[in-house]
């Protein structure tokens, strides 16, 4: 199964997260990783550093209704997985982001960008466990 090639949205979608996560690094002196901003949200008392943290997720959440307002249209989305397996992946991904100290978006964007040996690392593992992950789904486990 192929997904659609659209470089131009995906130029887009890739230089708008630069800017984000540039943004958010000129004005507040914070990554822009989403595990230590949620983790941020949901363990600190209302605070300045609450309010910045709430308008990120909330411009995350607002994006597809600003794309639908746009284009008429929001993204289409397909998940060929059983509601258990997402539940179980997003307990996986908890885990690892945990012992990972941090999430794709904090090591592949902004730890890369950074040139943080750490990130690369923690990116270059997550690149090739998602490589083996896909082989043995689709390959290994028929699926």
């Amino acid at each position: 199964m192929m997904t659609n090639f659209t470089p131009f949205l995906s130029l887009g979608g890739g230089l708008l997260i630069g800017l984000a996560t540039v943004a958010l690094m000129a004005s507040h002196g914070r990554i822009a990783g989403i595990n230590g901003i949620v983790n941020g949200l949901l363990t600190t008392r209302i605070s300045p550093d609450w309010a910045w943290r709430f308008a990120f997720l909330a411009g995350m959440i607002a994006s597809p209704l600003i794309l639908l307002g746009a284009t008429g249209q929001l993204p289409q989305i397909s998940v060929p997985s059983s509601p258990l397996l997402l539940v179980i992946g997003g307990f996986l991904t908890g885990i690892g982001t945990t012992f990972g100290s941090g999430c794709t978006s904090g090591h592949g964007v902004c730890g890369m960008s950074r040139l943080s040996v750490r990130s690369i690392v923690a990116t270059l593992t997550f690149m090739a466990m998602a490589v083996v992950t896909v082989f043995l789904i689709r390959h290994v486990l028929g699926g």
